[in-house]
Formats: C-alpha cells, structure tokens, sequence
C-alpha cells in the first residue's frame, strides 16, 4: 500500500552480524525530520542522524518464527476476529483471510519497507483513517483493514480485482489508470490473492 507519508525503513541487520549483535534481539527505533518523514531503524547506534535527530525506542521487533507457519489452524482468535468483522463488514471470510495471508503471512508484527503495519499491512494514514490506535494489534489491525477493503469494494462497485489493485496501491492509481495498475507488483497482488482466496474456500480456515 502506498501513501503519502514517505517512511524510510533503515536496516542494518548485515551491520549488527558483523558487530556482534542479534538482529532478532533487537528493538526498533525511529524519529521524525523536520519535512514529517518517518525514519525506522534496528540498529540506532549504527545508524546515521541527519541533523543530530535523536531516535527514540519504537518497538520490540518480531524475534524469527513468530509467523505462522504453512499448513497450521489459525488461532480461534484470529478466527473469531476474522468472523467478527467480515460478517460486520460483509466481507466473504476467505478473503479476509487471503488479503492477510497475502499481505503478512500472519504475522501481527510485520513492517515492510513501506512502513505498512500488521496483518493486513495498514500503512499510517490508512491506520489513522480507520481510526487503528495501534496496527500492530490483531483485532484493531483486522477490523481496520477490513473497513478498508469493504470501502474499495464500494468505491469500485463490487470489482473484487479493482478493490484489491486498490488496496495495494491506492484507489487515486485505480482510477488514474482506468483499471489495474500497470504495477508488476500490483498486478502480482491481485493475482496472489485471488489464488489464496480460492484456496481458502476450499479448505476452510488453514493456512496454506
């Protein structure tokens, strides 16, 4: 998903390895530039400062293995929260389900490099238009971007494929292009869901 809000995500896991210290064990840091840019990073004290900014502690990052792993049940809490909102939403489950297979894989703490947050990968003014207090929690995550799918399928009058391209890259690309973007990384996300939407409906609430 892409915003206005430009988030630089600086990574300096290659950095950590050599110096000795456990990417998984660290925490993650950000501060704010004068322009409102977002600046993440997992190493602050390798990490450069433009104008002595200060980072301040942001998070815990995710240590490996928190995802869920293929081929597992989904929690009944994530279940029931899916449940929850797709039926407060009428949104169909298994898409639910796909768009945050697609997005995270299931997991609650990731952060791209777009600075896209949690299951369903809300990115900072989407989390803030859906009134998400904190994207990194399953239930507020889950009915923020299901609130979010169900305006672009309303805004795209039910096209599941324009709603999901939209989800991905904004409604303003949708409508810009006059369809699906011509975006291999959209174009890849509509097909990739599609594909675990169809999944899902075959085999009910694994992961696959």
């Amino acid at each position: 998903m892409t915003s206005r809000i430009s988030i630089a995500i600086l990574a300096a896991a290659s950095m950590l390895l050599l110096s000795g210290i456990s990417p998984a064990r660290a925490d993650i840091y950000r501060y704010v530039d004068e322009n409102g840019v977002v600046h993440f990073t997992n190493a602050p004290q390798l990490t450069a400062r433009p104008n002595k900014q200060t980072w301040n502690f942001y998070r815990k990052e995710l240590r490996p293995g928190k995802a869920l792993a293929g081929g597992n049940l989904l929690p009944q809490s994530y279940r029931d929260i899916i449940r929850q909102n797709a039926r407060a939403y009428q949104l169909e489950e298994a898409l639910v389900k796909a768009v945050i297979k697609a997005e995270s894989n299931y997991n609650p703490q990731s952060l791209s490099n777009k600075g896209a947050q949690g299951l369903m990968q809300l990115i900072p003014e989407t989390a803030r238009l859906m009134n998400v207090d904190d994207p990194f929690d399953p239930a507020e995550n889950i009915r923020g971007g299901s609130n979010y799918l169900r305006l672009m399928l309303d805004r795209f009058n039910g096209n599941l494929d324009l709603a999901l391209a939209a989800y991905n890259a904004g409604p303003n690309a949708v409508q810009r292009h006059g369809g699906i973007p011509p975006y291999e990384e959209t174009r890849n996300y509509v097909q990739r869901v599609r594909r675990y939407l169809e999944q899902y409906r075959r085999s009910g609430d694994s992961v696959l």
